[in-house]
């Protein structure tokens, strides 16, 4: 597949769950928690494959894609920390509508840029087999990549092609002990409603 296509696909589906968490209204806390994770998981795949094959290949085939590529660096950074953050908070926290607001303008703003220029820029310098083939690389690398935001990770490669693996090994992991403390926080709760029954 085409890699900008593929990486459009991608900017909908994102655009698409911020547009459902948006229409969940406030008293929706579960249905906002289980999209922010999907925005969160998106969004770190995303970053991740862009700057691991998308940045360094607009690089490589003119430098003068540099201060774009550079800028979306940037944007990737203050949104991995603001997806950090919200990786470990809950709707009701007081912060949490706030953050996600300000983290789907920049995403949008990002977005924008990326299809209005970076986009149509390496189209013209990338021929279709080059297209094509950095698809396929970019839809390899989203298996291997992380599923979480790791902020202080090296961005640029060969840094963040290294730490990558174990990134998502380590995101595994997490997701892992969550999903054991929640089944250990239900399993107590019916254990005590048991009890109290009981009683």
């Amino acid at each position: 597949m085409n890699a900008i296509k593929l990486l459009k696909d991608d900017h909908r589906r994102v655009k698409a769950l911020f547009k459902k968490y948006e229409q969940a209204g406030e008293g929706a806390a579960k249905e906002r928690q289980s999209i922010a994770k999907s925005i969160i998981k998106e969004l770190s795949i995303h970053a991740a494959v862009e700057e691991q094959l998308l940045y360094p290949a607009a690089r490589a085939v003119d430098s003068r894609m540099d201060d774009i590529v550079l800028e979306s660096l940037e944007e990737h950074h203050v949104a991995k920390w603001t997806l950090n953050e919200l990786d470990k908070m809950s709707p009701e926290d007081e912060r949490f509508d706030a953050k996600m607001t300000v983290l789907m303008e920049n995403i949008r703003h990002h977005i924008e840029e990326e299809e209005g220029d970076l986009f149509p820029k390496l189209a013209k310098r990338l021929g279709r087999t080059d297209l094509e083939e950095l698809g396929r690389m970019i839809d390899a690398a989203k298996k291997a990549v992380p599923t979480h935001p790791h902020p202080m990770a090296p961005d640029t490669p060969p840094g963040n092609v290294l730490v990558g693996p174990l990134a998502k090994l380590l995101d595994k992991g997490k997701d892992l002990a969550r999903g054991l403390m929640k089944k250990a926080t239900r399993a107590r709760g019916r254990r005590t409603v048991k009890r109290h029954a009981a009683a």
